[in-house]
């Protein structure tokens, strides 16, 4: 079974940063998205970030100059660095990639089971 764990969530005041991991328990080296995304309950989930593994990056223009997004292959991790933390930043985070390789078995588009970030005014 694949998974991705995610960790670093928890309750910041505004103006504060908050790092978040995930970790995989394959390898996420190959040719790859991965991305982070955010929900609140009743809304849509929303794409943060997202990185190639040729490491080209986009963001919500909601986040950018704030968050950044970034991965260690050789430890199957992948981070969110969270500055500048505004309470409308509060929500679960998920990260997300297309594709991880377990023992020579590829898994797709797998998710992990999210963090909570809450951003106090």
């Amino acid at each position: 079974q694949v998974q991705l764990v995610e960790s670093g969530g928890g309750l910041v005041q505004a103006g504060g940063s908050l790092r978040l991991s995930c970790a995989a328990s394959g390898s996420i080296s190959f040719s790859n998205t991965m991305r982070w995304y955010r929900q609140n309950p009743g809304k849509q989930r929303e794409l943060v970030a997202a990185m190639t593994t040729g490491g080209i990056t986009n963001y919500a223009d909601s986040v950018k100059g704030r968050f950044t997004i970034s991965s260690d292959s050789a430890k199957n991790m992948m981070y969110l660095q969270m500055n500048s933390l505004k309470p409308e930043d509060t929500a679960v985070y998920y990260c997300n990639v297309d594709q991880v390789v377990v023992a020579g078995t590829w898994w797709y588009n797998q998710w992990g089971q999210g963090t909570q970030v809450t951003v106090s005014s």
